[in-house]
């Protein structure tokens, strides 16, 4: 069930104990509201996205002190290509320039990234960068942060289909474990939180496959504004959810 931040949900219950309690263990964020955050102070929408560009370590560092291991944050989906080119090739130019710095940066707090999504129709610097931070940061393990760029859910499903077909997998032994491990996420655990910023309530093509039992959290609070605070309430709304993945209360 979708509920906004200030639902207030009841926990309890011997089903819900049995599951794991307190903080997610993997949070996804579909990042809204740069371009409102930008408008509403008189700035252009590339100002609102480089300001929540600049709001993204500090969100991840809030989320590792909170004990999250992994965080998946919706950065360009495949229909933003049908953005105005003055706002995509703005963006596209703000990811090139901050992912070498910012990948060093995250290499110190121990981050690893790992990139989910197609490198198709990226320049060829910009989709050795990305391979770049992967490869520079493989190795750390404080946080696990997916960067989901050039991502849509659909496509990865067709593309989790074609795979299964071109390696000839028999129909009948195709299950739930054959399929997810030729998504984009495999090996990733499925996330558990999902938060959308700016008060939408959309799941807008993100993690279709692998949020079918996350709770969903929606803030009115623009991107660039979700600080630490706000991170600790996401949370709290976590905390205070019962989940029962189909079952019966006890």
């Amino acid at each position: 069930m979708t509920l906004p931040a200030s639902t207030p949900v009841k926990g309890g219950g011997a089903l819900g104990d049995l599951e794991r309690e307190g903080v997610p263990r993997h949070v996804a964020i579909i990042m809204d509201g740069n371009g409102r955050w930008a408008t509403s102070r008189g700035m252009s929408r590339s100002e609102g996205h480089r300001a929540g560009t600049e709001n993204v370590r500090r969100a991840i560092e809030a989320f590792a002190q909170e004990g999250v291991e992994y965080l998946t944050l919706y950065a360009f989906s495949t229909e933003n290509w049908a953005r105005p080119s003055e706002e995509v090739e703005a963006l596209i130019s703000l990811i090139h320039e901050v992912i070498g710095p910012e990948s060093e940066n995250l290499h110190d707090m121990g981050v690893r990234i790992r990139h989910i999504g197609s490198l198709g129709r990226l320049s060829d610097e910009l989709r050795c960068a990305i391979e770049e931070s992967v490869e520079l940061t493989e190795n750390n393990d404080r946080l696990t942060l997916c960067v989901a760029f050039n991502y849509g859910a659909r496509a990865e499903i067709l593309e989790a289909v074609r795979r299964i077909v071109r390696e000839g997998v028999d129909a009948e032994s195709v299950d739930e474990q054959t399929f997810a491990a030729r998504l984009h996420t495999a090996g990733v655990p499925d996330p558990d939180l999902i938060i959308r910023t700016a008060g939408e309530m959309r799941l807008s093509n993100f993690l279709l496959w692998q949020s079918a039992y996350a709770e969903f959290y929606s803030t009115p609070v623009l991107w660039p504004d979700f600080d630490s605070v706000e991170v600790g309430k996401a949370i709290e709304a976590y905390r205070r959810r019962r989940r029962k993945f189909g079952r019966l209360d006890g």
